[in-house]
């Protein structure tokens, strides 16, 4: 028991965060949302000189290519890390994106409904998709704009692959997906609302996100894996994000059984 006790004093700053005593700690009177400030935008802004390419809606890919009931998909959830060489379709990827951030309604600018629940359905997360085999697409990183249902190119790279998974510590499998989902996170839109009790919820809302990734893919027999472990600054760098207001948070692996 001694040494439990002594690995939990340890632990004790990560174990707080886990926890919700954070809330007691907090005048939420005092947010930028009761002080009405401007809350940040739900959708990053997207660079004018960037190509889009307007996406299949994506309810009603996932209609059409889903091939199980729920309880089926909950069943057979398992993470893949062995994938053909066949791409992805567009529509297979526009039910991905739905499935994972889409937007079902925006009740104002400082709330939409979507997909995953969120805190406050403040949606702090941003998409990006290294995509190397889909069918429509050139080969690059890209970021997916849901209010807009369009994919934006950031950068055309045929090695896009090699480098998603340079930045994962090497894990093999990524180089191989036909795409890699990175999530980053825009702590702000969080903090607007819940001050000091934004961050633990933020990477709740990470799972909400992956886990509607796996149910899909399932219905759609595609195959994802999770990924937690990975360069921190090698990914925001990839993704061009500075580490600091927006920093990669989850990512995982897509591809064809």
């Amino acid at each position: 028991m001694g040494s439990h006790k002594k690995n939990a004093t340890r632990f004790d700053n990560n174990r707080f965060f886990l926890k919700d005593t954070i809330r007691q700690q907090i005048d939420f009177h005092q947010t930028e949302q009761n002080r009405f400030v401007t809350a940040p935008p739900l959708q990053k802004p997207c660079p004018a000189e960037a190509s889009r390419t307007v996406l299949p809606d994506g309810k009603t890919a996932l209609e059409q290519l889903g091939r199980i009931n729920i309880a089926d998909a909950i069943t057979r959830r398992e993470s893949v890390r062995s994938f053909s060489d066949a791409a992805l379709s567009l529509e297979e990827l526009s039910a991905l994106l739905w499935a994972t951030q889409g937007v079902r309604e925006k009740l104002s600018p400082e709330c939409a409904l979507r997909t995953v629940p969120s805190a406050g359905a403040r949606h702090a997360c941003e998409t990006y998709i290294a995509a190397g085999r889909v069918d429509g697409l050139q080969p690059g990183l890209y970021r997916y704009l849901p209010f807009d249902n369009e994919l934006a190119l950031l950068s055309a790279d045929d090695t896009i692959s090699r480098k998603a998974a340079a930045a994962c510590l090497g894990q093999g499998f990524v180089a191989k997906a036909a795409a890699t989902f990175f999530w980053t996170a825009v702590p702000v839109r969080m903090e607007w609302r819940y001050d000091l009790a934004a961050h633990k919820v933020i990477a709740i809302e990470a799972g909400h996100i992956c886990q509607n990734l796996y149910l899909t893919c399932t219905a759609i027999n595609a195959g994802t894996c999770a990924i937690a472990a990975y360069d921190q600054t090698a990914c925001d760098e990839l993704l061009g994000v500075d580490g600091d207001e927006e920093f990669t948070l989850y990512i995982a692996t897509v591809g064809k059984r």
